[in-house]
């Protein structure tokens, strides 16, 4: 790193710094928490876009199922509603995956012809009959299982911290799914697929309540870290927070974000450590002459198509385990709140803005844009509030100035990428 870039991480922390003189510590450590996800998750799309040039618009797909693999780890089982069809869901999925891999095998292994798709469309038929027949009335019956605290399966009642991992693996098989039909497109193809299916992995998410109890959420997600309260019952916390001078109250959610800070901060610098040595190693430069110049590459005897799949599926981990840490973060699953076009043009913000290509840059991006994103409506509040301190009460003009600072968040959003990208295309931190 040069002096320009640590002096732009050392300014973005005192912007944070400030935050925490000047309004509260909470609201802070809170900044410095999402932020760390949100570099995170700049961090996986900049090795699909910076190392590869993919063009990926469907990120909260990958972020939604790393969400849905904290709840299938950490929460805990229903036995209730495995009773009640548990076992059907899971030989209902087998039926469908199965008619899928009969109908895949015979057409690789049948003659061309018209024989061949009316007996891989037999089989699709029958399959997907059977499937709805063992799915529909299970899934009612799980539904069904006191729907108003549960309603669904549950999860394994593991700790949460493995849900991470899973996370990421859940990003990897739809990933792959993804990359096997759509990694073939055009790059503006590519954008609409990828935002297609991550619209469909949401709208799954909504809808199925036996797998994430759907628009319902799942609440209560156990913690990696202390509860507030429990800390406020122990006789030994409460007296080292009086023998700091500090409330017990206050004490407790501080050190509560600072033991998330501490896990998020070691899960980025291990994924931060892992893309530079990918980056500067013969892989890396492979990807991107793949990136500059396809026709060369393969020219050269490369497999563009293998790598862009492999590059792809390692984005979409990333983006899978942050997608889990952020569900772990708020304590619940909220399908409702994983909106593609808002947070997928926030993400790529962070990236363009940090810099596209530099590890560094993406972890700028995800600290500044996320540090904006937050700071902008209060800020924005201030200011329109003493524009407006002369005009009388009443104002037609007054009351439409102090109803705009709703929509200033995408505002500054938009002025800060047109500034970037006329003053400084390639980034804060651009690639070497």
């Amino acid at each position: 790193m040069t002096k320009r870039d640590t002096f732009l991480f050392v300014l973005v922390a005192l912007l944070i710094l400030g935050t925490g003189l000047f309004q509260s510590w909470n609201a802070a450590l809170a900044i410095v928490n999402m932020g760390l996800i949100s570099a995170i998750m700049a961090l996986g799309v900049n090795v699909q876009w910076g190392y590869a040039g993919l063009f990926n618009v469907g990120v909260m797909g990958f972020v939604a199922l790393g969400g849905l693999g904290a709840v299938l780890i950490s929460m805990p089982p229903v036995p209730e509603a495995w009773s009640a069809g548990g076992a059907r869901v899971l030989l209902a999925l087998g039926v469908g995956a199965g008619a899928l891999v009969a109908a895949v095998m015979t057409w690789k292994r049948m003659a061309k012809g018209r024989v061949r798709g009316l007996a891989v469309l037999a089989i699709l038929i029958v399959g997907f009959f059977a499937f709805r027949a063992l799915f529909d009335p299970a899934v009612s019956a799980i539904e069904a299982v006191d729907p108003a605290r549960t309603g669904y399966l549950g999860g394994l009642g593991l700790p949460i911290l493995l849900g991470w991992p899973v996370g990421g693996l859940l990003a990897a098989v739809a990933a792959w799914a993804i990359g096997k039909t759509a990694l073939g497109l055009r790059s503006d193809y590519l954008a609409i697929a990828t935002l297609g299916i991550a619209e469909i992995i949401i709208a799954v998410l909504k809808n199925e309540d036996w797998l994430s109890r759907g628009v319902k959420n799942v609440n209560g997600l156990p913690r990696p870290v202390p509860y507030e309260v429990d800390l406020q019952s122990s006789a030994a916390f409460v007296a080292r927070a009086d023998a700091w001078g500090m409330d017990p109250v206050l004490a407790s959610t501080i050190f509560v974000k600072l033991c998330y800070m501490g896990l998020f901060a070691l899960v980025l610098l291990a994924l931060i450590w892992l893309s530079q040595k990918a980056l500067n190693s013969p892989w890396g430069r492979m990807m991107r002459a793949i990136r500059d110049n396809e026709v060369a590459a393969e020219a050269m005897g490369k497999d563009v198509k293998a790598r862009h799949l492999q590059v792809f599926i390692l984005g979409s981990i990333v983006c899978g385990i942050a997608g889990a840490m952020m569900t772990t973060l708020d304590g619940q699953l909220t399908p409702s709140s994983y909106q593609p076009l808002r947070f997928t043009f926030l993400i790529w913000v962070m990236v363009i803005v940090g810099g596209s290509g530099n590890n560094w840059g993406a972890v700028l991006g995800g600290f500044l844009i996320w540090f904006l994103w937050v700071q902008v409506e209060p800020l924005g509040n201030a200011l329109m509030g003493l524009i407006t301190a002369g005009m009388a009460d009443g104002s037609a003009l007054k009351a439409h100035l102090l109803e705009s600072t709703a929509h200033m968040r995408l505002l500054t959003m938009g002025v800060i990428l047109l500034l970037v990208l006329r003053f400084s295309p390639r980034g804060l931190i651009p690639e070497r």
